[in-house]
């Protein structure tokens, strides 16, 4: 995946970076140009309520690549939301696919100005995990997929990781 500039990092509240701005945007962008991966960062919203979640997203994003005019998401990982909204006067599209990685949201600027790619880190995810995750989405030069950024641990979702590699023809035989 190819980039573009970013100078952006915004970080928990609760994190160690001095200049973390108020509220509860809980993101991070990669400030690096160039290719960096699978993703640009990582966002931890608070629930799956993309018409909630989305305002607070954006305005964290700021506009250093024009107004955010889109948003895509994986339908299955979010509740049901409306095609259009308006956030801070701004008509967003939102549209969901089925073929986008569920782990993930794609924010994208106006007139070609920016694409940024997001990690979705579970709302239920614990802190630690959560914040462990972050940092990595938004390390430069990072390159993790988004199941080891995720950090998945556990049997199960092992297997459901490996099932994704596999269909992605990760595996030869």
């Amino acid at each position: 995946m190819t980039s573009i500039p970013r100078t952006l990092t915004i970080d928990t509240p609760t994190s160690v970076a001095p200049s973390a701005p108020p509220g509860n945007a809980r993101l991070r962008v990669k400030s690096e140009q160039g290719t960096t991966g699978h993703v640009d960062g990582a966002w931890w919203p608070c629930s799956r309520d993309l018409t909630a979640e989305l305002p607070e997203l954006l305005e964290a994003m700021g506009t250093p690549w024009g107004p955010w005019e889109r948003v895509t998401y994986n339908l299955t990982t979010w509740e049901p939301v409306a095609r259009k909204l308006v956030v801070d006067g701004e008509r967003i599209r939102v549209e969901g696919f089925h073929s986008q990685p569920p782990e993930t949201v794609t924010v994208i600027g106006g007139q070609g100005r920016g694409r940024v790619t997001l990690l979705v880190v579970p709302p239920e995810a614990a802190p630690v995990s959560a914040r462990a995750s972050l940092t990595a989405a938004s390390q430069a030069g990072n390159t993790d997929g988004v199941d080891r950024l995720l950090g998945f641990v556990g049997t199960a979702d092992m297997a459901a990781s490996t099932q994704r590699w596999e269909l992605d023809g990760g595996t030869v035989r």
